[in-house]
């Protein structure tokens, strides 16, 4: 071999042998730094693990729901809700009326007078006097017809008058009791200038358009009166979340951020999505609250699936670089407190507790940090930044 060829073979082992060194170091480093990521460790002195406040726990299994949160809105079916005004109209005379009074169902609400309430009453009773002759002069007829005194025809003419007449009479008779007059009243007591509108359901007022001498004018509006008493639920719900909607699906929900919990059951769910993607459900309360008001904005969640899990408290999970970890307790170490930091999967979040599911290497009796993880999370990040200014 010339002198040449050995300097060639000697420089390729020599390059070689830089390669191979490199690279042993690069695979050396990502797997350690692979191993620091999957389960990073944090150290807390004595007085570091007291001031955290540090509690530790087991994971449990769980009855745990899928949930949907959404916005929405206390209602009344319509039923429940009565627009009051007249067909005709009237000066107000007498009216009590205040928002958010309580009313009875019959209770006079307001008096009302106008000329065309005496004219209705007098149209009435001119009438029903007419009928009551007709009636005995048909009587008189027919008796004169069975005798042949006199011919069918006249019989006849009686008759259709008096059912033409029986008809007005009926006519004026409705119109009166819209108005709420009653015919065997107004026969016995006779005409009244005055009007009394009653209350057609218990509930409350919302709305007052009137005062008195006001004049009312035809189906204006004199009042509105809303019964709470069947109160519902009207949720606004994404397009996206309809399809895990059912109908008899729990609902909780919190008015105007109050501490206490409310249930109620989805009773129907829309057909029809509104131009913002959305629809509304339906939901009936478990229980009648009168303190709750239409028009009341709510937190709701609608829980769409049950199943058992393995959850921990949601305080025991953090976050960090879009990765959710649990710090499992390795026990004190000399003076020291040692956690491991291990990345998890989550699932449901319900209330107060996550689903989570463990990496093979953690068991299902490992104890966890429940309280403090956030603060052990902040140690760690504040070790990593010393480590890097070195």
């Amino acid at each position: 071999m010339t002198i040449k060829n050995k300097l060639i073979l000697w420089s390729t082992m020599a390059l070689s042998l830089i390669i191979f060194s490199c690279t042993s170091d690069t695979e050396e480093h990502t797997a350690q730094k692979h191993e620091e990521h999957e389960s990073a460790e944090v150290l807390l002195t004595e007085a570091q693990y007291k001031n955290a406040g540090i509690v530790i726990g087991k994971a449990e299994e769980r009855s745990m729901s899928g949930v949907v949160k959404v916005n929405g809105v206390f209602d009344v079916p319509p039923q429940n809700l009565v627009t009051i005004s007249l067909p005709y109209a009237g000066i107000v005379r007498e009216t009590k009326l205040l928002q958010g009074m309580e009313v009875k169902k019959g209770e006079v609400i307001a008096v009302l007078e106008h000329p065309d309430f005496i004219q209705l009453q007098q149209d009435y009773l001119d009438n029903k006097s007419k009928l009551d002759y007709l009636q005995l002069e048909v009587n008189r007829q027919q008796e004169l017809q069975k005798e042949n005194i006199n011919s069918a025809k006249v019989y006849q003419k009686a008759q259709s008058d008096y059912e033409s007449l029986k008809a007005i009479v009926g006519g004026l008779k409705e119109k009166l009791s819209m108005i709420n007059i009653s015919t065997e009243q107004l026969q016995k007591n006779g005409i009244s200038k005055q009007v009394k509108l009653l209350a057609p359901i218990h509930g409350y007022v919302t709305v007052v358009n009137v005062n008195i001498g006001k004049l009312v004018n035809p189906n204006d509006v004199i009042c509105e009166i809303v019964d709470i008493g069947h109160l519902h639920v009207e949720l606004t719900v994404f397009e996206k979340d309809v399809t895990s909607l059912k109908a008899g699906q729990k609902v909780r929900f919190w008015v105007n951020n109050e501490a206490q919990e409310r249930t109620a059951s989805v009773y129907l769910i829309g057909k029809e999505i509104s131009p913002d993607r959305t629809v509304r459900v339906h939901c009936h309360l478990d229980k009648e609250d009168k303190t709750l008001l239409p028009g009341m904005y709510l937190t709701a969640y609608i829980e769409t699936t049950q199943k058992q899990s393995l959850v921990l408290p949601s305080a025991a999970v953090v976050s960090s670089s879009n990765k959710n970890y649990v710090f499992v307790a390795k026990g004190k170490e000399k003076e020291n407190y040692s956690f491991s930091m291990v990345e998890v999967s989550i699932g449901i979040v319900d209330d107060d507790y996550t689903e989570i599911i463990l990496p093979p290497a953690v068991g299902l009796q490992s104890e966890f940090v429940v309280i403090g993880a956030y603060d052990l999370l902040s140690s760690k990040n504040v070790g990593e930044e010393e480590g890097h200014s070195h």
